[in-house]
């Protein structure tokens, strides 16, 4: 049996050891399936003050399920992250409330190939992902073509193709405004917000927030949200 064997090995019994004192009290469950994942060390985070927060973490060793836990007050983006000692960063974001999230996904594209079962925001999510996602791809198309027409020295290309990209940006914004007005009464409004649209007009911002519902508002990210108008406001 090598060191790293029984480390891995003594590992995952301090993980199990940990993961099960906290059972008792979670009200959250991530379930979740690696492909082809034979050995390293996952991990259930969020985002804290100044740092990420490992909330709990579990040891693979030849198995490709994992369980892990924690308790949530309110619905939150939580992430799972992968350790597999290649020097990068492997993790995988996803709104989580209260029950069970599950979440399948392979070894080769970790951060790309995965699916998420869970909470209603993360439906929501998954949603306003798939419209943004051909916003993006367009916008690609654009870099491509700006990338030849500089080459060519085609400023009347350039012009018009940068017209364009303003354009995709704007129906971006605009996309998001309108899905968080939608979505009023569910957390992601003030996510998307804060995390894709705050740079946009600050009477869309202030009208979202304003139309936000009683329990939205007082939510972390309506919180949160409100905090970011009020420095805004100071500021200017």
């Amino acid at each position: 049996m090598t060191k790293l064997y029984k480390t891995l090995s003594l590992l995952a019994v301090v993980a199990l050891a940990v993961s099960c004192s906290k059972n008792n009290n979670a009200n959250f469950t991530l379930k979740g399936h690696i492909k082809d994942l034979k050995k390293g060390v996952v991990y259930l985070q969020k985002d804290g003050d100044s740092s990420i927060v490992d909330l709990d973490s579990m040891v693979i060793t030849g198995q490709p399920e994992f369980t892990l836990h924690t308790n949530l007050d309110e619905p939150l983006l939580l992430y799972l992250k992968l350790f597999k000692n290649d020097g990068e960063e492997h993790y995988i974001p996803f709104f989580a409330d209260k029950g069970v999230t599950e979440i399948t996904t392979t070894l080769k594209t970790f951060n790309y190939d995965s699916e998420i079962k869970g909470s209603k925001q993360q439906a929501l999510l998954e949603e306003y992902l798939d419209v943004l996602s051909k916003y993006n791809d367009k916008n690609l198309d654009i870099i491509e073509e700006r990338f030849y027409a500089h080459e060519q020295k085609d400023s009347i290309k350039l012009d018009s193709l940068n017209k364009v990209a303003d354009q995709i940006m704007k129906r971006k914004y605009a996309y998001t405004i309108q899905y968080a007005i939608n979505n009023k009464d569910s957390e992601i409004a003030p996510y998307l917000v804060l995390y894709k649209a705050q740079n946009a007009n600050p009477i869309y911002i202030d009208s979202i927030y304003n139309n936000l519902t009683n329990e939205v508002k007082n939510s972390f990210y309506g919180k949160k949200l409100n905090e970011f108008i009020s420095n805004r406001n100071s500021d200017n």
